[in-house]
């Protein structure tokens, strides 16, 4: 899944008769790695989004982009303003059949004399980069992500310096003419026996998605070694591939998405059709920017979340680390205490046993009449000590663990508790879908003090006491029950404690850290079924979701509480029952989409 060549190029071809002509209105740099365009084209406005992130480099035009910008702009933006902002759009290309958008736009420098400049997109994984050159000098003004002589000795991407192609791989351009000798001798002297794998790595542009389908439409094995290969074969194969750029050559493209409708899981996207994946669902368009924007969409916020939350990850996992070693030791701790009647006893031994023992021996065997056997046993002794102080020792030792036993017990219900807390926190991390959500979390962890930060005035804090930010997940069961899902404690703590009644139904993970559920009763008597749901959904969003047979308690939401001086989304309750099931995405997406069938028949 990657914008590959011929992503680009049908691209290319869409966003030149979108944008070419157009004025560049406003410049804007949400994030560290990505550029927001407003361009004025044709009378349309529009949007064109450039990112150079790692994970998900990309550009396209967009409707959807609602991220905040920084108050004060960063350099990048700052610079491209200066150079190209009013500027005309002359020309966007591709140049060969690289993973590289050239946009070329015309503007007045400070003396009013028109200057072009090419903004250089290079969508290459990590080594991705957005970098302003200057057209006549072909010197780098400069780029998103500056790269010096000591991450490469090759390429440096620094103002002032040449800019130099990425490193050319030696691959021969598809869309150029390529005879059926040439094509088979390429494939024969590639490196990788497989055949996909020696088309993709054969040939500029081609992913191993379009590399697989090129086998599959020539009715070949993907993984056949093309030393394997007969005359009939390479034949078959050249025929799909020619046909296939020629269509590329002349325009002809199918903008699609695959998708698993049973897991509600995107599979893959393209600009041809994609007859290996005929068993899934698509989503088709005629736009690549409208497809490309489909599947990103999603997927970046979950990248930027991601992102976001490492340092709040590390940290919790660094607390959470301490903990269980901590728990460890007072496990330890709590077991010796617990056998510490054996000190007791060796103590009164040696007093029974006093006229057997002088000072200096280092250990004494004696029959021990508190087993029914009488059987020997040895005691240790400290030799610098006296029969009698050695005796006192012991009864001491077992004075202590005997009063530790109750200290430890306590210290450990204390830890644990820590650990459950934080536990759920980064389970609400992982669930988190938004920023805002993000942030709510943040600011729960300054509450409680396991994080730095600043804490709202109080003033504000009461006002927003009682007001979700974010939103809970909402369900429809199949009996057409409401059934709400907590994000994180916060979420939890306003559905148990504040939109609950005391008739609602409420379900937890028994003993794993999980989210609230809450099935509103509406007054009437909530059937198995829904409860099963219900149960479902609180295995899938816990730490059991990937577990079988997971335990779920449920009771009525009146048996629930929150002890005085509890952590966030902390409850105890009482007179429950237990449910086990095993979470399966495609029964969650089943109760999703109740959701989704109840808002189109409104």
């Amino acid at each position: 899944m990657a914008l590959d060549g011929l992503v680009i190029n049908s691209l290319v071809k869409e966003l030149s008769s979108q944008l070419v002509d157009g004025k560049i209105d406003k410049i804007y740099q949400p994030e560290d790695d990505e550029l927001l365009f407003n361009i004025r084209s044709n009378n349309t406005n529009y949007k064109l989004l450039i990112s150079a992130n790692s994970s998900n480099p990309r550009v396209y035009t967009t409707n959807s982009h609602n991220k905040k910008n920084p108050i004060k702009a960063p350099l990048f933006c700052m610079l491209l303003r200066k150079h190209i902002q009013n500027g005309r759009i002359i020309k966007i290309e591709q140049p060969g059949f690289e993973r590289i958008i050239k946009i070329t736009i015309e503007s007045l420098d400070e003396l009013k004399i028109r200057k072009s400049k090419d903004l250089i997109i290079e969508i290459m994984g990590r080594h991705s980069n957005i970098i302003l050159v200057d057209n006549e000098e072909n010197k780098v003004l400069d780029s998103i992500k500056r790269v010096p002589l000591s991450v490469s000795r090759y390429r440096q991407v620094l103002p002032g310096q040449k800019y130099i192609n990425p490193p050319s791989q030696n691959k021969l351009n598809p869309v150029n003419t390529i005879d059926e000798k040439t094509f088979i001798d390429t494939l024969l002297n590639s490196s990788k026996p497989e055949l996909y794998k020696s088309i993709y790595s054969s040939f500029e542009g081609i992913s191993p998605v379009v590399a697989k389908e090129i086998c599959i439409r020539a009715k070949l094995d993907m993984d056949i070694n093309i030393n394997h290969m007969n005359k009939n074969d390479f034949a078959s194969l050249y025929e799909i591939f020619n046909r296939l750029f020629n269509q590329i050559k002349n325009n002809i493209f199918f903008p699609c998405i695959a998708i698993d409708k049973r897991l509600n899981k995107i599979i893959d996207f393209s600009c041809i059709k994609l007859t290996m994946f005929n068993h899934y669902s698509f989503i088709e368009n005629d736009s690549i920017n409208v497809i490309l924007e489909t599947y990103y969409l999603e997927k970046d916020v979950k990248e930027r979340i991601h992102q976001k939350s490492q340092s709040l990850r590390k940290s919790i996992s660094n607390k959470l680390d301490r903990l269980y070693k901590k728990s460890k030791k007072q496990n330890e701790e709590l077991l010796e205490s617990k056998n510490a009647d054996k000190y007791k006893i060796n103590g009164e031994l040696i007093t029974a046993y006093i006229y057997m023992i002088q000072k200096g021996m280092d250990e004494v065997e004696v029959a021990n009449f508190y087993n029914p056997n009488s059987e020997n046993v040895t005691i240790r002794l400290d030799k610098r000590l006296t029969p009698s102080e050695n005796a006192q020792k012991y009864f001491k030792k077992y004075n202590k663990l005997k009063h530790a036993l109750i200290e430890i017990t306590e210290q450990l219900k204390i830890t644990q508790e820590e650990i459950n807390y934080l536990e759920n926190i980064m389970l609400s991390i992982t669930n988190c879908e938004s920023i805002d959500e993000l942030d709510e979390i943040k600011e729960e962890l300054i509450k409680v003090g396991y994080v730095k930060g600043k804490v709202k005035d109080k003033g504000k804090k009461n006002k927003e006491k009682n007001i979700l930010k974010t939103a809970p997940y909402e369900f429809l069961s199949s009996d057409g029950f409401k059934v709400f899902v907590g994000k994180n404690n916060k979420q939890n703590d306003y559905l148990t404690l504040k939109m609950a009644t005391n008739n609602d139904m409420w379900l937890h993970t028994k003993d794993i850290p999980g989210s609230h559920v809450i099935i509103r009763s509406e007054g009437g008597e909530i059937p198995e079924s829904t409860i099963f749901e219900a149960a479902m959904l609180a295995a899938y969003y816990s730490k059991g979701k990937m577990s079988s047979k997971v335990p779920v308690d449920y009771t009525l939401k009146k048996n629930v509480k929150k002890p005085s001086g509890a952590k966030p989304g902390m409850v105890i309750y009482e007179t429950n029952s237990t449910m086990y099931v095993t979470p399966l995405e495609e029964e969650i997406v089943k109760i999703q989409n109740h959701v989704e069938i109840a808002s189109e028949d409104n």
